[in-house]
């Protein structure tokens, strides 16, 4: 059964009201905004996002949090979009605020069937409030719960109709970590090719974890979001 799909909406289709979705993304890098673009036109609401930041003002997932479709955000850079303080300011969101090494190894721990890890980043910082603390070796520890999710959408440069990825240059950030720890993901790619025509050696993600192949129809480039 193919994994190729040509309308959006359809792929968008395993996306639920209430359901907690990784976005893939550094800023707008890598980001998945064709997807994230569709995601703006479905009645969803109460999502819980996962992902390095909320977008930026009125792009991207920032234009999904205007849409009040956002119950809560989890990851590490939300001053990037000034509007995410603002209704936080309000109590319009649920914010938890991670260390970036920290949203990636509970991704990571997600993927591989890991419940939690120990880490001291956050250690005696209001990040450590509710946690459970260990001493290890006479170290503090405090007990990180690996992230997973309903829904993945993530961002590959190209994908071959198996679904084995290819990322280019830093848009290989939480991409392939998001691509093992849902239940479901969806990838948008600028490029699909037949099995065989990637370098093994180039594949990041393999066919395995991925359930939908879009082709992307946003491009982030120097003049900003364009569509192709």
């Amino acid at each position: 059964m193919s994994k190729i799909l040509h309308d959006i909406q359809e792929a968008l289709s395993y996306v639920k009201t209430g359901d907690t979705v990784l976005v893939g993304g550094f800023g707008l890098i890598g980001a998945p905004l064709t997807l994230i673009d569709g995601l703006t036109e479905k009645d969803v609401k109460d999502l819980t996002i996962v992902s390095n930041n909320l977008g930026e003002s009125g792009k991207g997932l920032g234009i999904l949090l205007n849409q009040n479709k956002i119950k809560k955000g989890i990851g590490s850079y939300f001053t990037s979009n000034r509007d995410v303080g603002d209704k936080y300011q309000k109590g319009e969101i649920e914010l938890e605020l991670l260390p970036q090494g920290t949203l990636a190894e509970s991704l990571r721990a997600g993927g591989a069937g890991i419940g939690g890890y120990y880490t001291t980043t956050g250690v005696g910082t209001d990040l450590a409030k509710g946690k459970e603390e260990r001493e290890i070796d006479g170290v503090k520890y405090i007990l990180e719960k690996a992230i997973r999710a309903d829904v993945a959408l993530i961002r590959a440069h190209k994908a071959d109709t198996l679904g084995n990825l290819v990322y280019y240059k830093t848009a290989r950030n939480f991409n392939p970590l998001m691509a093992t720890a849902a239940k479901t993901v969806i990838v948008e790619v600028d490029e699909i090719v037949e099995p065989g025509e990637l370098n093994p050696e180039e594949v990041v993600t393999p066919f395995i974890y991925i359930d939908i192949i879009v082709k992307a129809q946003q491009l982030l480039t120097k003049e900003g979001v364009v569509s192709v």
